[in-house]
This record gives structure tokens, C-alpha cells and sequence, in this order.
């Protein structure tokens, strides 16, 4: 079942206490260190508001560089020979228990994509650093490829990502 939602910056208006992903670690920076980010610029947050204006789910967003030499050949070889490639990194990204199997997540990272090919500067990826293989499988799912040097880490070009989602 697929739920509504909008998408939209972290604000004091949002009940970070209430929220629960069932994973202790994502929910305590979400209740404590989420807005600290923000201020000192250090990441991005934005929400994933239901109908009922709680929280659904989160993720953080901030700049950050693929080096050329852990991208797979084929798609190294496509690119300028500069040592980085700009990149968007989702550090963190939680569903609330109560909107689990809904999509959201989903929704979330392409609300990152479509972030990514507006900005200003040139965002060439979408990076994240899977928790557990389960994390890793909803990734690859969605079209997201294993770095060979960092097996943990993912990434999608905003190219491919923006093309799945004008697909849908």
C-alpha cells in the first residue's frame, strides 16, 4: 500500500519526539542531533510529512565527493579524468514504524534525486553508506550500484535516477 506524502525541510513545527523507526540510533539523531546538523550547515534534514501532519520518515542530505578510482570502470571511463566527482550523500534515511512497506523510502530518495538535479553546483551521484545488507538490498533495489573499494557504499548517477523516476 502506497501512502501520500510531502516532502519538505526539517522545521520546529515537526514532532521529532514521536517519531520511532525502530531503530534506536536513527531515532535518537533524529530527536537530538538533527537540527545541530542543520545550523552548523553540516547536513540538510527533511521530512516526510503524512496526512495526519506526523512525521513518516526522514533522511539528511549533504555535499560530498566519489572518488573517480572507486567507481566502476564502465563508468569511470565516461568521465573527465578528475580525481572527484561531486556527489549528494544521504547520510541517514528512516521510515516510522507505522509507515513501513509504504514506499516511503522510496519517495524519500527520489525527493534527493530531484533535489540533486536542481542544484546549482553539479551533483554527478547519490552516495549512501548501507547500515546492514538489508539497507544494501532496498538500495539496489532502487538502482543503486556497490562501490567495489567500499562494499557498504552505494551510489546512483542523478542521470539514472532521474530517468527511472520520468519512467514511472
Amino acid at each position: 500500500m502506497t501512502v501520500s506524502i510531502r516532502i519538505e525541510p526539517l522545521g520546529s513545527q515537526h514532532d521529532r519526539k514521536a517519531f520511532s523507526c525502530g531503530i534506536d540510533a536513527l531515532d535518537r539523531y533524529f530527536r537530538e542531533f538533527a537540527t545541530q546538523d542543520i545550523k552548523r550547515r553540516v547536513s540538510n534534514c527533511f521530512v516526510g510529512i503524512g496526512q495526519g501532519g506526523d512525521v513518516a520518515g526522514y533522511y539528511t542530505f549533504a555535499a560530498t565527493s566519489l572518488p573517480l578510482g572507486d567507481m566502476p570502470p564502465e563508468q569511470a571511463k565516461k568521465l573527465p579524468r578528475y580525481p572527484l566527482v561531486p556527489a549528494g550523500l544521504i547520510g541517514r534515511l528512516a521510515v516510522a514504524s507505522a509507515y513501513q512497506g509504504r514506499r516511503i523510502g522510496g519517495a524519500l530518495i527520489m525527493d534527493a534525486v530531484l533535489r540533486a538535479a536542481r542544484a546549482d553546483p553539479a551533483i554527478f551521484a547519490i552516495i549512501v553508506d548501507a547500515k546492514d545488507d538489508r539497507a544494501a538490498k532496498f538500495y539496489e533495489h532502487l538502482g543503486f550500484k556497490r562501490l567495489s573499494s567500499r562494499p557498504g557504499t552505494l551510489f546512483v548517477t542523478v542521470a539514472t535516477a532521474f530517468q527511472a523516476l520520468e519512467g514511472r
